[in-house]
């Protein structure tokens, strides 16, 4: 989940490597998985970007920051919260009177294959400047999970999913910059794709109503900044 970027994940290597395992970025408990790399390696990524930061030597960074794994929305989501030591700017603003006009709002999907969602957002050619963040989410998912929806989106056996993800038992699926050292709630219409099951890009995560609306609360007046 991305603060834009959701945290359901794709099959982002699909065309790139199959089931064969790729190098993966990795120190400690963690690797740097596929649905994480767009923040490095596509352009056209509407998201905080880090191609200014080697792989390597973040994931470095974040298994030497010693953080707690802090339970998220579900078993198999953890998040540490790390300073920012990337520059990232905040991904998040309020929504106001002097800002509702400059709110777009279109269907997107995040990768090929993924039903397009209506969604909202600010431009960030549009809204000047953003403060650097304080702090980074670092979003895990389980290596278990991460195999059943490498499996169920990129069609592989259970075997073929095994041998396609690295060893460590925590996969970095996505990065977020904020203020905030804890999690903020998951934007509404990512809970639902998550609803949908793997196959439609999603955790496969029942939605839970209590949260979705603690969700709409939270992001009726916020924005992503893309």
């Amino acid at each position: 989940m991305a603060g834009a970027a959701g945290v359901a994940r794709g099959a982002a290597v699909a065309g790139a490597g199959g089931a064969a395992r790729a190098a993966a970025a990795a120190a400690g408990p963690f690797f740097l998985d596929a649905f994480a790399l767009r923040q490095w390696d596509d352009p056209a990524y509407q998201g905080p970007r880090l191609a200014h930061v080697p792989k390597q030597s973040f994931v470095e960074r974040v298994a030497a920051a010693g953080g707690a794994l802090v339970g998220g929305y579900a078993p198999f989501c953890k998040h540490v919260f790390v300073p920012n030591f990337c520059g990232l700017r905040v991904g998040v603003l309020e929504v106001g009177e002097q800002n509702r006009g400059l709110v777009r709002s279109g269907y997107l999907r995040r990768k090929e294959g993924e039903l397009p969602v209506l969604s909202r957002w600010f431009d960030a050619g549009e809204v000047g400047e953003l403060p650097e963040a304080k702090m980074l989410d670092v979003i895990l998912y389980s290596r278990e999970q991460i195999v059943l929806e490498r499996a169920a989106q990129e069609g592989l056996s259970a075997a073929e999913a095994e041998a396609a993800v690295p060893p460590e038992p925590w996969g970095i699926i996505s990065i977020k910059a904020q203020d905030e050292p804890f999690e903020t709630p998951m934007q509404p219409i990512t809970m639902m794709r998550n609803a949908l099951g793997r196959a439609e890009g999603g955790s496969g995560v029942p939605l839970d109503r209590e949260k979705y609306e603690e969700s709409v609360k939270y992001w009726e007046n916020r924005a992503p900044v893309v």
